[in-house]
């Protein structure tokens, strides 16, 4: 189950990249941080390779100062067709949403929150 569970939070960990990566540059530390408060337990072994990838593919664009050395902390920017991405993810995450949220919400509670 846990590797069930990793595959699809793929998904949600890359939508969270993305879209802060938008709204201003990031770092691996800051985003691992950000995952955490959002209830998702990451190691610097997954984060890292995944920013990699995510650069690899265009999305990111990961910058550090030469003058830094290797171990210099990288700080990621959204490219064009990393917003192109993230314009898309965010379509499919509203269609979802009213897929498997409201939908499924009772007629008397749609727009509400379930109780705890």
């Amino acid at each position: 189950m846990k590797t069930i569970v990793r595959e699809i939070l793929l998904g949600f960990w890359k939508a969270h990249i993305l879209h802060h990566a938008g709204e201003q540059p990031l770092h691996g530390q800051w985003m691992l941080t950000e995952l955490r408060r959002h209830g998702y337990a990451l190691s610097p072994g997954t984060l890292y390779p995944l920013l990699a990838r995510m650069e690899r593919h265009g999305w990111l664009k990961g910058k550090a100062d030469p003058r830094a050395g290797k171990r210099a902390r990288k700080d990621y920017r959204l490219t064009a067709k990393g917003r192109r991405v993230l314009l898309l993810v965010r379509d499919h995450v509203h269609e979802l949403y009213a897929e498997l949220v409201r939908e499924a919400a009772p007629k008397s509670r749609r727009g509400t929150r379930p109780r705890s």
